[in-house]
């Protein structure tokens, strides 16, 4: 029984690590201006080669992607880029500007690999965070975030990470990573909605005693 299974694992271990392979195969071609037999085979061997001298846990690939969710999550991310990148030129121009950068730490929802390096490349792409240092057991991202001066700017680049963790696991996540973020999704609605309705009764309590809470 172990020999008939052996066999199916090692095949599933290269196809785990098929994109991998694929991945630096396409880097080494785009180094030469032509391609030929001979730099694909070579890229080939430079490939395996260091998939198995440098071994890396494989690429879990969810075999979902939902060309709607692709799509906004390209059209926010150009949104991101063009708005943080005319925020920090203002900010370079403004002569009584004084900068103030925090360290945050972010939880995200999700274990998943592929999702954690998407997210990390994203947030890195947008102007005025990039990420330091990635806990993967843990899943957090440690990030280096331009113009935190409140606690208010600290809060909304921590919900501006997981949006990206969001759309990112809503477009090609597995269904059990989207429901995870949906589930997170609704209780911060949720939370949202009792804190404001727990304000609103705190005014009217402070109205009708006068003023004093």
């Amino acid at each position: 029984m172990t020999h008939t299974n052996e066999p199916v694992s090692r095949w599933r271990s290269v196809w785990r690590q098929l994109p991998l392979l694929v991945a630096l195969l396409v880097l080494w071609l785009l180094l030469w201006d032509h391609i030929d037999a001979l730099s694909v085979v070579t890229g080939l061997l430079l490939a395996v080669a260091v998939t198995r001298a440098l071994y890396l846990p494989p690429v879990l690939l969810s075999g979902r992607f939902n060309p709607w969710r692709g799509l906004l999550l390209g059209l926010r991310m150009m949104v991101d880029v063009v708005f943080a990148s005319l925020q920090v030129a203002a900010y370079s121009i403004w002569p009584w500007w004084k900068p103030m950068n925090s360290i945050i730490v972010v939880q995200l929802h999700t274990r998943s690999d592929l999702v954690t390096t998407l997210t990390a490349e994203a947030i890195s792409v947008v102007p005025g965070t990039v990420v330091v240092d990635i806990d993967r057991e843990r899943g957090l991202l440690y990030l280096h975030a331009l113009g935190t001066r409140t606690q208010a700017d600290i809060d909304r680049t921590h919900r501006h990470v997981l949006g990206i963790e969001e759309r990112i696991v809503l477009a090609m996540g597995t269904h059990e990573q989207a429901e995870v973020v949906r589930a997170e999704r609704r209780a911060r609605r949720a939370g949202g909605t009792t804190a404001r309705h727990s304000d609103m009764h705190h005014h009217e309590a402070s109205d009708q005693n006068g003023g004093t809470p």
